[in-house]
């Protein structure tokens, strides 16, 4: 009891100096509760759409995929014949089967050509309007499409995008463009998700999405009265037999669901992923808290020894006090984490995916999770403080507060370091020697988390060393103030270490993936630089496949001497080693693609692979299975006839753009599969004649100004859209590594609020024999920027190392070029400075307002 009385009168009488360290564990627990919120609401809300949206029993084509998608090779959906729906009605227990149409690889535009597809990703659908859809559907104004002049629309897609009834939009599919005008605008009755959906009647959907009346891509089937949806699926596929896949409502939403989990899990585990990184932030920030605090209270635990106390009390004591700050800071990050998860839901609202509060989750698990790992991590970080506390002798009562540490334990801290630092380095060097990629990725994660150790542990003996560069650098020029600033950064090594290994995390990971990304660019702007032969590159992208309507348009643009055209689908192979391979990919071209894409080939002539029944393979895929110039290869094509190619060209793995592609013509292609199952181009490359490239560039976008959902690119436009592409990317985990770089400035701030509060007696004299409070508070700011400096240098530094030898093994895959961001790394360093400064604005504030008599006075 008198541990406990102890510990909360200790904690209540530092409450101000345990407020940072509480804010750290509160943003931490709060970005994990958050996290857990925020993806068991997306699932919830997911649950009920596809419970919602889902009919008894589904039947459809056998190629389609379990969730329903509709993307295939030619841009149409797999149907089936409108004969279906009245065998389904015969099965017994079915009550009513209605078939429908639909399809999301499709383009909608208003009259401005303007795309009316989500911005979030999610799926834009066209389908025929359906007793099943008008479950969740409620007609708000207008109504249904009942001709092929009339549309309906989703009320959040209107609302966003301003329609109204009687405007005109266009349907872009694989069939051709569709235009008719809002009949009706319907709001959703359960949460929608982002999609923007449009209806029409069912045959000018038929018409429009597949080309042909008479089909359809489900059948959605009620069960009558009693039946359950397993006994209504056995009966439907008794009578349909094995050739249509049929699906229980909880199968359809299961399928569904499952790839929905398969994206929120990705984001869920990266979003906890920073949150580890922000844990680990905080750490230094709570031993850093724990430590100075208990140095400053040496005399008084000196005394508490000196009358009795044990040493298990002390150190209990303070794992207490610990235990206090977790539980606090813990009980408000699960009650923030909410707050977070409310706020990530609407910028998902803002962004175009809604999410309504009332579907809000908070499992029981989520608090415990926060309050477990908030509290245990708080208790293990000041466990070292906390045993340091317990050996402080009765005799410490009769010395100044702040005893020197233990010289011994300071070189074993340095050997340690050392030899995690070296044990890092080896492994990073092993990781960039690798000859393969996997082997590489495991010396690299071991050799990123040995160094990062390594440097935490030797961080005391590398700030000695540092901070005296800097300050010769940076500070002596402010004369003695600079000075003093310097000393006082170097009196506590090891306070100094752990402060600057607090910002050294976040930043050596921003430094990392900026090498790493920067050098994807350059070696991707390289390989374009030196195997693309083409001028334009037109493509769709959102994933359309291009219509030959499209190919027509570019085809007879004035001044190109080509127009290549590149298309890929599946097949079966049989190679000479008697394997057989299913649904392996394969590229047809045009033979000029040869031109376009200098590839390196390591036998053979690759426009060989060109001639009739005849392709190529990659020189990885011909070692596997024992394949040679002249060896044949069975290939059964995906909807069509079995081919016996003859290989004439094996290309290099070696390559960044198509790697791993093996290719034939087009003309080989359409011998053995059939007009009406041939699939459409997913990219087309077009060349100009000699001096007419600006021109052709601009009757290229001319020509496909009726067909918006393709773009056209030059090769400066395609490198810029791979920049754009990877610094969306690094921009997110930038942001998400603000909170591990927010709990290290709490650090720096705690830092030197405690720092000022330790050495109130010496301020108080410095105050007495003449410095100024500028220069009192001009000294604080410049200790904290020559601490901020240091981690920066440190974190910098090893970032690079590490995004270096990660290049390296990138190199393997073809990516070869290392490039260094040098005016992000700069900016990052000089950014380090301002965080230094803007830490040190509330305790510079506070000591230049010490009363100098009261501060000469404090024991």
């Amino acid at each position: 009891m008198t541990v406990m009385k102890t510990s909360m009168r200790n904690f209540f009488a530092h409450k101000g100096r345990m407020a940072l360290s509480a804010i750290a564990v509160l943003l931490s627990v709060a970005f994990v509760c958050g996290t857990l919120v925020f993806t068991d609401t997306m699932n919830t809300t997911f649950d009920k759409l596809f419970a919602a949206t889902s009919a008894d029993v589904t039947v459809s084509a056998q190629s389609a995929s379990d969730t329903g998608e509709t993307t295939s090779d030619n841009g149409r959906p797999p149907v089936m014949p409108a004969s279906v729906v009245a065998r389904v009605r015969a099965a017994d227990g079915v009550k009513s089967a209605e078939g429908t149409v639909f399809s999301t690889s499709v383009t909608v535009v208003d009259a401005k050509k303007d795309s009316l597809s989500p911005s979030s990703g999610a799926p834009t659908i066209v389908g025929s309007w359906n007793s099943n859809d008008a479950r969740t559907m409620k007609i708000a104004s207008g109504t249904a499409p009942a001709n092929a002049g009339q549309i309906m629309v989703d009320a959040d897609t209107a609302d966003k995008h301003h329609l109204k009834l009687g405007d005109e939009i266009g349907v872009i599919s694989a069939v051709g463009t569709h235009t008719a005008k809002i009949s009706g605008i319907a709001d959703f009755t359960v949460t929608n998700p982002g999609a923007a959906i449009f209806y029409l009647d069912t045959r000018t959907a038929q018409r429009t999405l597949v080309g042909q009346t008479g089909v359809f891509t489900n059948v959605n089937v009620t069960a009558a009265p009693g039946v359950t949806d397993p006994r209504l699926k056995k009966n439907v596929t008794g009578e349909l037999g094995a050739r249509y896949k049929v699906q229980t409502a909880k199968e359809t939403a299961d399928a569904n669901q499952k790839d929905v989990e398969s994206f929120m899990n990705v984001m869920k585990y990266a979003m906890l992923g920073f949150a580890g990184i922000a844990f680990l932030v905080g750490i230094f920030l709570i031993i850093n808290t724990f430590s100075m605090l208990v140095a400053q209270r040496t005399r008084e635990i000196g005394l508490m020894r000196a009358i009795g106390s044990s040493r298990r009390q002390v150190n209990r004591s303070v794992l207490v006090e610990a235990l206090l700050l977790g539980t606090v800071g813990s009980v408000l990050g699960v009650g923030a984490g909410v707050g977070i998860a409310v706020g990530l839901m609407k910028l998902m609202g803002s962004m175009g995916m809604h999410l309504s509060t009332s579907d809000l989750t908070v499992a029981w698990t989520t608090p415990v999770v926060g309050l477990a790992l908030g509290v245990i991590v708080t208790v293990l970080a000041a466990y070292l403080p906390a045993r340091r506390a317990g050996k402080v002798s009765p005799m410490a009562a009769l010395r100044d507060a702040g005893a020197p540490a233990d010289a011994r334990a300071g070189l074993v801290r340095a050997l340690l370091g050392l030899l995690l630092t070296a044990g890092g380095g080896y492994g990073l060097y092993l990781a960039s020697q690798a000859d393969q990629a996997k082997e590489g990725a495991g010396w690299l994660g071991l050799g990123i988390v040995l160094s990062l150790i390594g440097f935490v542990v030797i961080g005391p003996l590398l700030a000695a060393g540092v901070v005296r560069v800097l300050g010769a650098v940076l500070l002596r020029m402010f004369g003695p103030v600079g000075r003093m600033a310097e000393r006082n950064a170097l009196r506590n090594p090891r306070r100094t270490g752990a402060t600057g290994a607090a910002l050294m995390i976040g930043l050596a990971l921003v430094a990392c993936l900026s090498v790493v990304g920067s050098s994807m660019v350059a070696s991707a702007s390289d390989q374009l630089d030196k195997t693309v032969g083409t001028d334009f590159i037109i493509q769709s992208d959102s994933g359309q496949r291009i219509t030959p309507q499209a190919v027509k348009a570019v085809k007879d643009v004035p001044g190109l001497a080509r127009v290549t055209e590149y298309r890929d689908t599946t097949a079966d192979y049989t190679t000479p080693d008697g394997k057989t391979l299913k649904d392996t990919d394969i590229t047809a071209a045009d033979p000029t693609y040869a031109t376009d894409l200098r590839t390196k080939t390591v036998a053979g002539d690759l426009k060989n692979a060109y001639l009739p029944d005849s392709m190529s393979v990659h020189e990885k895929f011909a070692e596997a299975h024992g394949i040679h110039l002249g060896s044949k290869i069975t290939v059964k094509f995906k909807d069509g006839g079995t081919a016996h190619l003859t290989v004439r060209a094996i290309t290099s793995s070696d390559v960044v753009i198509d790697q791993g592609a093996k290719y034939i013509s087009i003309a080989t292609l359409a011998k053995y599969v059939p007009a009406a199952k041939m699939p459409l181009d997913e990219l087309v490359f077009a060349t100009a004649k000699d001096g007419q490239q600006d021109a052709a560039y601009t009757s290229l976008k001319s020509a496909l100004h009726d067909y918006p959902q393709y773009t056209v690119r030059d090769q400066t436009d395609y490198k810029q859209a791979l920049k754009d592409q990877i610094g969306q990317l690094l921009n997110l985990i930038y942001g998400l590594l603000a909170l591990a770089i927010i709990v290290a400035v709490l650090g720096v701030v705690n830092t030197l609020a405690l720092s000022v509060v330790e050495r109130t007696r010496e301020i108080g004299l410095m105050r007495a024999i003449g410095l100024s409070r500028r220069q009192l508070r001009r000294m604080i700011r410049m200790e904290s920027v020559v601490i901020a400096l240091f981690g920066a240098l440190l974190g910098l530094g090893l970032g690079m190392g590490w995004g270096a030898t990660a290049q390296k093994l990138l190199a393997l895959q073809g990516l070869k070029v290392l490039e260094i961001p040098w005016p992000t790394i700069i900016g990052v360093f000089v950014g380090s400075a301002f965080v230094g400064l803007f830490a040190a604005l509330i305790p510079a504030f506070r000591a230049g307002r010490m009363n100098v008599l009261n501060a000469i006075a404090t024991d």
